[in-house]
Parts: C-alpha cells; structure tokens; sequence
C-alpha cells in the first residue's frame, strides 16, 4: 500500500475520532440534562442551549464520524482486498478536502446557533444556507469515494475477468452504491428545497415534501453505517477469532439484498404523517420486513464463523464453543459485544417497522434508545474494535493498551445497555424525544424512576470513550514502533466460486433496486409534487 493511502486513510479516520470525541461530551450533557443536571449555562456562549447542543451531538456523531470513517476504512479495505493501488486517489483526496470545507461550513452554522434544527433539519424549521451548503457537499464527496472505487473494480476487473470479485471488495462497492443511490433524496432536498428556501430563492416550503426527501435517505443511510460493520464481521472477524467465514455466497447474497431493498422502506418512518396513503405506508412497512431477511442471513453467517472459530479452538457442547473465543482480543471483543447489542436493536426495529405497533412508539425515547442500538452500538463498538488495529498500523506502531482497549469496550457495553434500556422504558410510558426532559413541567412520576439510569449510563459511555480516546492519542505518540501487520481476509468454508455466477454482476441487480423505487416512491413523490404547494413559511424556535 502507498504512503499516500496510508495518510488520507489516516486523516479520514482523525476527522471522525475528533468528532465522535466532541459529540460523546455533549452526549453527557443531554444524559445529565434528563436527570435534572443541567451543565449547559456552564457553556455559555458557545452552546446556548440544550437544543444546540442536541444538534451539535446529532451531527457530529451520527453523520461526521460515521461518514468519515467509512470514507477511510472502505478506501483501506478495497485496496487491501484487490491487491492494488486505488485509481484515482487524487480524486479520493479531493473528496477529503471537500468534505472537509463542508464540515467547516455546518460546525460554523450550528456553533453561532444558526442551525439549531437538529439532524434531521426538519422544515419549517430554517437554517443558515451554510448549514445546508455543507452538509450537501459532504454527500457529494462520498460520490467521489463510489467513483473511486469503481475505477478501482473496474481496472482490477480488466486484470482479473473471470475471478469473483473478493468479498470485502464487492460489499464496500454494495456500500457506496446503494449509498449513492439513497442520497439522491437528500440532495433533491437541499438543491431543490431547503438551499434556495435558506437563501430566500423560495419564500415558503413544505414540511410533507421535506420529510419524504429525507427519507428516502433517512433509513438507506442506516445501512450505509451497518454494512462497513458487516464487512469487518464477515471478512476480518472470523480470523481474529481463529476460524472461517461459514459462507462467501450468502454473505454475496445478503449484501446484494441490501443494495435492492435498502432504499424503498423511508415511508415507515412517516406513519403519522398526513398526505401519505396508506396503501403505500404498508407497502414501505412489508419492504422493511423483507429487508430484515439479510439482517438473518448475516446474524446466522457470523455466529456460525464465530462457531466454527470456538470449535477450532476446542469449545465442546451447544454453547462451550463461545467460552474458547478469544475474550482477551481488544479488536476482537467491542465487536463481539457489538453483534449482543444489535440483537436488540433489531428487534426494536420490527416494533418501529410495524403500522400500528408503531403508532405505541412513534417520537417516544423509545426511537432514542433504539438507534443508540444500531449507530451507537452495533456501527461505533464495530468501529472503535477496527481502530485498534488499524490505527496502530497506519502508524507503524503497537496499540499503547490493549487491557485498556478491552475495559473501554466492555465500559460501553455496559453503558449503552443501561442507557438505551432507560430509554426504552421510557418511550414505554410516553416520554417525548427531543426535548429537554429535565426542564419540563411535565414530568411524570413514573418517568422518575428511569431518568437516573440515563444519566448513569451516558456517564460511563463518556467514561469509555474517553478512554478509546486516550489509548488511541497515545497510540499514535508514544506506543512502541513496530512494523505493521498485514490484514489478514478470512478464507470461507463455502468459498466464492461456489457462488452462481450472477452474484458478481451488477447490471441485474441495480435494474431490480431501480424498479422497486420506482415502484415504492413513484407514485407518492408524483402525487406530492403535482399537489403539494410550498406555502409553509419559515420558523426559528431557539
């Protein structure tokens, strides 16, 4: 691998740790917050209240430290699993720096509190033209990283024509794909809606016309966070735990389920939204619950690799084999206690899925709790096991502690099931989402009782991730100099070329992914632009 990938992996990857470090601080100050401690006057001016920072942690640690480090870690990954340079890795730069202006552009609209409209920037709520600006150009630098990597596949494809593609590199491109396929509806949201309305372009908007844009983004973008996650376990996990991965063609078969059902599922999030048919709610919540199928495949694919390694390491019985995992491995465990915690996640994701169940839900901290699971828990424990191993080899030397690496995992671990757990209950019993529960006047007595162990358990996740923090810094200044390992692709017990032949092309599969949008979205975006009037004028609230 060249230097010059070595540094721009490295410097995707600084980006995002800075801002997850940023977002996990003022995470504390909204757990405090539900407990009655409120910290914010402390922070005055810089953050005026706790919506603006809300905004501030939704931002940084939902959108920036994913995007970023998925940006660096699916550049390593695809270069590492073809077995050459990347082409065109000026342009992987550029998209860097862009991204970096757009970042630049959003933190300086939301620290000068004029983009207090949290992450979602729901209308009628208005932001400065900055904020959008920003966000917009970000999206489009992950278009320059799909461009990278498909001139990538494509040399590698004229080298190598009748080899399958390797499994790491194909569900990388799944990834940017079907990212770049979902982010069609936020970038028509910014470009034809919210950028001229923040510029006065358009006097009025449409909340309606709004949401159904993001949304059709909204949910994809959930697995543009998990499938990076799912590479690590598919194609890296089962070696760090001494065995195979079960099976190459159902992974193949799960990624490509993702890139064609991924997006035609954004109306289950607008249940409760007017405007909507019904018809096409449900056809939206039956997609869904297709979409949980891969979710299957992949949860028997692992555990069964995870099998396969315990086994081979001499577990006996029904369970014995996951005592033999390698439970002292600090890249191996936040991972494992990822996969434990999105178990749960995506149960809760049936409940939100469901049209009526969810209406017991809808807005609730219930939502919170949930999407803690996923992006707090199964995407960030996933991503901090990854850190240990490839910061330490993109900087040539050994991880400062790995007893601490593994304290920190199991901290968040902890935390995250407490906090999240907390949540749960509470939307359980109607407390509202996004509002500064500790500044209410309705607090309900029932609520008293869980509100504490937010508080509790967004300590400790602040507690652990301050951790991950020190032991990577250290990593990186003082950690012995060592020569870095190579990354090491777990071979599979059912290999690549038992796969047909069809599940390494991608003209049928992106043709099927088109027809279901078409057909998921069509109608309603049609309806909604031939009625829907921009008559909603702008509000600012904070």
């Amino acid at each position: 691998m060249s230097m010059r990938l070595e540094r721009l992996v490295g410097a995707y990857l600084a980006v995002a740790i800075a801002a997850i470090g940023i977002g996990m601080f003022l995470g504390l100050l909204q757990a405090l917050e539900h407990a009655g401690i409120d910290l914010y006057p402390l922070l005055q001016p810089l953050i005026r209240s706790y919506y603006q920072g809300l905004t501030l942690h939704g931002v940084l640690n939902v959108l920036v430290w994913t995007t970023f480090f998925i940006c660096g870690f699916l550049l390593f990954i695809t270069s590492r699993a073809l077995d050459r340079p990347l082409v065109g890795l000026s342009l992987a730069k550029g998209a860097f720096w862009l991204m970096m202006l757009g970042l630049l552009l959003t933190v300086w609209a939301m620290l000068s509190n004029e983009a207090t409209v949290l992450f979602t920037f729901y209308p009628p709520l208005r932001a400065h033209p900055a904020f959008y600006l920003g966000l917009t150009l970000i999206v489009v630098g992950t278009w320059l990283i799909t461009a990278t990597l498909v001139m990538t596949y494509r040399a590698w494809r004229r080298e190598h024509p009748t080899e399958r593609t390797p499994l790491a590199a194909f569900a990388a491109l799944v990834t940017f794909v079907m990212w770049t396929i979902a982010s069609m509806g936020i970038a028509a949201e910014m470009l034809f809606l919210n950028l001229p309305w923040s510029l006065g372009l358009l006097p009025d908007t449409n909340p309606l016309l709004a949401r159904t844009l993001f949304w059709f983004t909204g949910h994809p973008i959930v697995y543009f966070w998990l499938l990076p996650a799912y590479i690590s376990w598919y194609t890296l996990v089962p070696r760090q735990a001494g065995g195979k991965l079960f099976s190459d063609p159902m992974a193949r078969v799960a990624f490509l389920l993702f890139l064609v059902l991924s997006v035609p599922v954004g109306l289950h999030h607008q249940f409760t939204d007017p405007g909507i048919g019904s018809s096409w709610k449900m056809l939206h919540a039956l997609f869904t619950f297709a979409l949980f199928f891969p979710s299957l495949l992949t949860f028997f694919n692992v555990v069964a690799s995870l099998e396969n390694a315990g086994r081979a390491r001499g577990g006996r019985g029904w369970l014995g084999w996951i005592l033999r995992l390698p439970w002292d491995d600090p890249v191996l465990v936040p991972q494992l206690l990822a996969m434990v915690l999105f178990v749960f996640g995506g149960i809760g994701g049936l409940v939100n899925a469901s049209l009526e169940v969810n209406l017991a839900v809808h807005n609730t901290a219930w939502i919170v709790g949930h999407f803690h699971l996923t992006v707090g828990a199964a995407v960030t424990l996933t991503f901090m096991g990854i850190s240990y191993w490839l910061v330490p080899l993109l900087a040539g030397r050994r991880l400062w502690n790995a007893r601490l690496a593994l304290v920190q995992a199991w901290l968040w671990f902890i935390g995250m099931a407490l906090f999240s757990h907390a949540l749960h209950r509470l939307g359980l019993l109607d407390m509202p989402r996004r509002t500064a529960i500790g500044s209410a006047p309705y607090v309900l007595p029932e609520w008293q009782t869980w509100l504490p162990l937010v508080a509790i358990g967004g300590t400790i996740l602040f507690v652990s991730g301050m951790l991950y923090l020190l032991n990577l810094a250290l990593t990186v200044t003082v950690a012995p100099c060592e020569a870095p390992a190579d990354v090491q692709f777990a071979q599979a017990v059912a290999p690549a070329d038992q796969a047909p032949a069809i599940l390494d092309r991608w003209r049928p599969w992106l043709v099927l992914a088109a027809v279901l949008i078409v057909l998921a979205y069509g109608p309603t975006l049609a309806h909604l632009l031939a009625t829907t009037a921009l008559d909603t004028p702008p509000r600012r609230v904070w």
